[in-house]
């Protein structure tokens, strides 16, 4: 009818604003969720070291975008779920069949906000996601190895090797030592004890230092023998420290795609570890599909049959039960593609499998005689095409 592109676009408009506000709202909910007990676990890993709030937050706000690439397809299919389910309830997708809208064009806003969350998926597999975790282990490194976020805490004795103990009375706004003491027996025979005003911790190429201002150095060597100088600037070596200067192994979740599927065993890497990080690449390009490929599922399941002014529960369980079947399969294939490499192939044949079989039932789709539908849509109404 000449009606009928006018429609299909209102259509169109008036699913894709629900669809798209929905995945943002339902997406950014379970994010928080996940947040907030994620939140919880580093805030008693950053309180126990004694670092600052801002670093907490930090080490929380990296995991968002791995976080989000797992929970946004899983939160697009709910929105589709409900609202199709919601159309089906209201009649609204029984009018507008019978305006002459076939089950592809009733399917075409998920199917474009299914495209459109695959894209961010990939922005996020690709380069926010690396990026992300690459940031958050080394500053998970740091304050792990930081000589002077974690080694020397204030108002104890830190012994940070045998026969070396420093002890630090505060730190200033600016993180600088207070009071410092050290006692330095790892000479043989020999004990220093250094006092000093202020100090701040230093790297050199022998490894970290404490740089000392305006104190005294107290030496007792062999005998009754017993010297004191006081000093302006005084360096003291920390010698090899666990941890410090340590380069850290990186993981495959901090690595590019392109490293992830160039590294070979010629790098230095294992037969085990090359495969790992071959499943990981694969992983990382196949995940993204299943945005556009869960939406399918939903609105295939919901669209295809009668439209029942009741609801549509045992098409959402059928709906359920396939994204998590698929979901367990995936979880499966990338464990044997760790071990053999061909089985990379699954990843990307249950990505695209389930959406391509969706797209052509909704393609090929005739409505029953005498079902539900001839309730509603007389015979001469009806329109094929989108």
């Amino acid at each position: 009818t000449p009606r009928m592109p006018a429609v299909a676009r209102h259509y169109s408009r008036y699913v894709l604003k629900q669809l798209a506000v929905g995945t943002t709202v339902v997406s950014a909910a379970l994010l928080f969720i996940v947040w907030l007990t994620q939140s919880l676990r580093f805030l008693q890993f950053v309180m126990g070291k004694g670092l600052p709030i801002a670093t907490w937050l930090k080490l929380t706000v990296l995991m968002l975008p791995p976080t989000l690439s797992l929970i946004l397809p899983i939160a697009l299919f709910a929105v589709v779920v409900f609202v199709y389910n919601r159309l089906a309830v209201d009649r609204e997708l029984v009018v507008l069949q019978s305006a002459g809208l076939s089950r592809l064009g009733l399917a075409r806003p998920a199917l474009v906000i299914g495209f459109g969350a695959t894209i961010l998926g990939y922005m996020l597999s690709l380069a926010a996601v690396p990026a992300s975790m690459r940031a958050f282990k080394d500053l998970q490194w740091s304050i792990r190895n930081d000589v002077s976020q974690v080694l020397l805490r204030e108002g104890t004795f830190n012994q940070l090797s045998p026969g070396l103990t420093v002890y630090v009375r505060d730190r200033d706004a600016n993180g600088s030592l207070l009071g410092v003491m050290i006692q330095d027996s790892r000479t043989t025979g020999q004990a220093v004890t250094l006092m000093a005003k202020r100090g701040s911790v230093g790297s050199s190429d022998e490894g970290p230092v404490i740089h000392l201002d305006d104190g005294s150095r107290q030496e007792r060597g062999t005998g009754d023998s017993y010297t004191v100088l006081t000093f302006d600037t005084y360096t003291v070596g920390l010698g090899e420290l666990a941890g410090a200067g340590e380069d850290r192994w990186l993981d495959n979740g901090e690595r590019s795609t392109g490293d992830l599927l160039s590294l070979g065993e010629s790098d230095g890497h294992s037969e085990t570890t090359v495969r790992r990080m071959r499943a990981d690449a694969h992983s990382r390009l196949s995940a993204p599909i299943l945005n556009v490929a869960f939406a399918l599922i939903a609105v295939a399941w919901l669209l295809l049959g009668d439209f029942d002014r009741h609801g549509v529960g045992r098409r959402i369980l059928g709906a359920t039960t396939t994204i998590v079947a698929i979901e367990v399969a995936t979880l499966g294939a990338f464990a044997l593609a760790a071990r053999r490499e061909i089985w990379s192939l699954a990843l990307y044949v249950l990505a695209l499998g389930p959406a391509m079989v969706a797209i052509r039932a909704l393609i090929n789709f005739a409505p029953p005689r005498g079902g539900a539908n001839d309730a509603y849509v007389p015979p001469q109404t009806r329109v094929a095409g989108p």
